[in-house]
């Protein structure tokens, strides 16, 4: 049987979390709060990024600005931290915000929570519903409910280097190469490709861990159904990839997050003898390039392109939500409206720092104006608005992060040549069973 989804935070965070069975004070007929005028001017948030601070405060389009007669309380607390702070005011009713930020890793888990805990957003999601992106709205629905709402769209694609592209296919054209790794079967092909042409001192990607979104993306099925475990057929092919690629020298062998890894975006990585390899290509989302790519490859700015790559997938994103027992309600839900999709504070935000906002409005008014020098003037505003399209959130369930994190363990061992196959499998089924109940 599945276990409370906030009982699990254990596996997910350091510290152990409260369980979060208690419902909202004084709670109205209709499962919200005073439904009728709020209480007070003030609304207290609490978020893990300082993105929404500034949303809330910029002098020019923030929810501030168009809301003068009210007041915020902010409080900022690490990633690793939040849930620990949020799961236990949000049990007893005792300190909680009015309105917080969720990050995609542990959004569900909240989601999957919403009839015990969150503000249902259903009247908001139907006044802006045509305005807004598909997955991010699946992500934060749960049993034919709105519970939280994201601002932005995180889909992924692939960079990788114009001059490496020239060198080994003859072309750095992004839709020529997209043609060479259409799907996960010609990506493989590639890798072949680049290791032969280039006497193996190129290398496709830094990591095989740039590979588990593209292979998530590319799921039919969640990793649990009816109360099991499953094991998707694109799952069981990434696991098999990932020995290919150590087997074969494809990758850099490195840790996405590592040295190595940030080593590779700027021509500074060295394979296990010492020698000098390039990187051909990362997978990352819209967030990649502004704050992982762009700052991080030194001396190759410009001699970038994405295309989408072998599948559609994301990664990332913050969702709003609000506190069920909230005093405040109609103003939550207000300010939750205002930061997703209000027309005039999307296109000033998107404006000001690149992010691809889930508002389709703003996407057709804005995404024609872009050039990128990073990537060598490519528009990848229209391209990253297109490959939002048709991401599937409906396999996101609250119990990834801790299976995947097992997931990934396991895929290492196999990969890596420590344990067969068969070994591998079976420690991950038992692990989830004995620490998640499926």
């Amino acid at each position: 049987m599945k276990k409370s989804l906030l009982a699990l935070s254990g596996v997910l965070c350091a510290a152990a979390l409260l369980s979060v069975s208690c419902k909202g004070k004084e709670q109205g007929a209709n499962g919200t709060a005073n439904a009728g005028a709020d209480a007070n001017k003030n609304l207290v948030v609490w978020s893990f990024t300082d993105e929404l601070e500034g949303m809330i405060n910029d002098e020019n389009f923030g929810y501030k600005k168009a809301h003068s007669d009210m007041t915020v309380e902010y409080s900022l607390t690490p990633t690793d931290q939040f849930p620990n702070k949020l799961d236990p005011v949000l049990a007893s009713g005792n300190g909680a915000p009015d309105v917080f930020a969720l990050e995609n890793a542990f959004v569900r888990k909240y989601i999957e929570e919403g009839p015990e805990l969150l503000l249902p957003l259903d009247d908001v999601y139907a006044e802006v519903k045509d305005k807004m992106a598909d997955y991010p709205m699946q992500i934060g629905s749960y049993n034919g409910h709105v519970y939280g709402m994201a601002w932005q769209v995180c889909p992924g694609a692939v960079f990788y280097r114009r001059s490496l592209a020239k060198q080994i296919l003859g072309t750095d054209d992004p839709a020529e190469v997209q043609k060479y790794m259409s799907d996960l079967t010609k990506f493989l092909e590639l890798a072949e490709t680049i290791k032969t042409k280039t006497n193996n001192t190129v290398k496709i990607v830094s990591t095989t861990g740039d590979l588990f979104m593209p292979y998530k993306g590319a799921r039919k099925d969640p990793w649990v159904v009816n109360g099991k475990l499953v094991i998707d057929p694109a799952m069981d092919q990434y696991m098999e990839m990932c020995k290919v690629m150590h087997d074969k020298e494809y990758d850099g062998r490195v840790g996405q997050w590592s040295e190595g890894w940030f080593a590779g975006m700027k021509d500074a990585l060295k394979d296990d003898t010492g020698k000098d390899v390039k990187v051909f290509s990362y997978f990352l989302p819209t967030w990649g390039l502004h704050y992982v790519l762009k700052t991080n490859a030194e001396g190759t700015a410009g001699d970038w392109a994405m295309c989408q790559g072998p599948a559609k997938y994301y990664w990332g994103g913050t969702w709003i939500a609000a506190y069920k027992g909230t005093k405040n309600p109609n103003a939550a839900k207000e300010m939750i409206k205002y930061l997703v999709s209000d027309d005039g504070f999307c296109e000033g935000y998107a404006k000001k720092t690149g992010d691809t906002l889930g508002n389709l409005h703003t996407q057709a008014a804005i995404k024609d104006t872009f050039s990128e020098p990073f990537l060598g003037g490519q528009n990848h505003y229209v391209e990253f608005c297109e490959m939002a399209k048709g991401i599937d959130g409906k396999l996101i369930q609250g119990t990834d992060q801790a299976i995947e994190a097992l997931w990934g363990e396991a895929v290492a061992a196999y990969a890596n040549g420590e344990k067969s196959k068969e070994d591998a499998l079976n420690e991950f089924k038992a692990q989830v069973s004995t620490t998640l109940g499926f």
